[in-house]
């Protein structure tokens, strides 16, 4: 009777497949089949002249690491979207991070109000964001200069948008301002998730204020940052909106904040003398899609299993 119930087999369960029909479907209209559309364009060519489509391999992928004609503004996008993650990295995480933490440890009055305010930024459209920063940065009408004379700081105003020393790190900053409220609210749920009982042993063996946050509480909510940081990098090499409200298509002055996203758009849907190449737009694509992967592969096999060492 005992060997009677082993061969019994489980029936299958028809429900789980129901359930999750829907979002699987959804998900492979939406990335799954766009994803392998865009990898099998990344093969081919079309003949400007005959507009035959040929099969051409990794042509594509080759010219767009040997022929100066790209590789130059390929490189010129990567290295400016790896500056544009590390000034996320270096600003925008350490002071959501800090905000966090003074939200977390000080009963301050109107706490609410500011963790309100702090986090508002990232609701509003990049469209928005870029028009309102670029209309108070301008030097004809905005009311930057204006500002920064009153407070004593007018010899250092300049045209930060359209000069190439300065209009990359301007949009990074400005995009700072913008997310900062999203470290904050993910550091400060983490923070508030400390149980209790590891405070209260804190504070008996006489750890508190900052120091218990930076020998205590920072090494437990690692796990969130190392979250943010791969969330920050995989935003940051899909930007795109504010560069292109703010600088245009062309990425100004003299493609000084061009991004992947930026390249990308200007080479699969043509700008002023520049035509239209979708094949080579899905290379690049592609390898936007890589170089994310990668990232988030460093991360979840290298990064990840030595951060969970100190989760709860």
């Amino acid at each position: 009777m005992a060997q009677v119930l082993k061969k019994k087999k489980r029936p299958f369960r028809w429900h789980i497949v129901v359930f999750l029909a829907p979002a699987v479907l959804v998900y492979t209209m939406i990335m799954i089949l766009p994803l392998a559309e865009t990898l099998r364009l990344s093969f081919f060519q079309k003949d400007p002249i005959s507009q035959a489509v040929s099969y051409v391999g990794l042509e594509n992928y080759l010219r767009l690491f040997f022929d100066p004609y790209w590789v130059g503004p390929f490189l010129n996008a990567l290295g400016n979207n790896f500056y544009f993650f590390i000034i996320h990295m270096l600003v925008q995480n350490p002071i959501g991070v800090l905000i966090a933490a003074l939200l977390s440890m000080f009963h301050l009055p109107g706490k609410k109000l500011y963790r309100t305010a702090i986090f508002m930024p990232t609701l509003l459209s990049f469209v928005i964001v870029g028009f309102v920063w670029k209309l108070m940065l301008s030097p004809l009408w905005g009311v930057s200069k204006g500002l920064m004379r009153d407070v004593g700081l007018g010899q250092f105003f300049m045209p930060f948008l359209g000069r190439e020393e300065t209009a990359l790190t301007t949009l990074a900053l400005i995009s700072v301002w913008q997310f900062v409220g999203i470290p904050m609210m993910l550091i400060y749920a983490a923070l508030l998730s400390i149980p209790e009982e590891v405070i209260e042993a804190a504070e008996c063996d006489g750890v508190t204020g900052f120091a218990q946050f930076f020998k205590i509480k920072l090494i437990l909510i690692l796990p969130t940052i190392g979250i943010i940081s791969i969330l920050t990098f995989v935003g940051n090499f899909n930007a795109f909106d504010l560069i292109y409200t703010t600088q245009g298509p062309l990425a100004g002055p003299n493609f000084s904040t061009d991004l992947l996203g930026t390249i990308l758009y200007r080479t699969f849907y043509g700008q002023q003398t520049q035509p239209g190449d979708p094949n080579m737009g899905a290379a690049i694509a592609t390898m936007m899609f890589f170089i994310i992967l990668a990232g988030v592969a460093i991360y979840l096999f290298f990064i990840q299993r030595k951060l969970t060492r100190y989760e709860m």
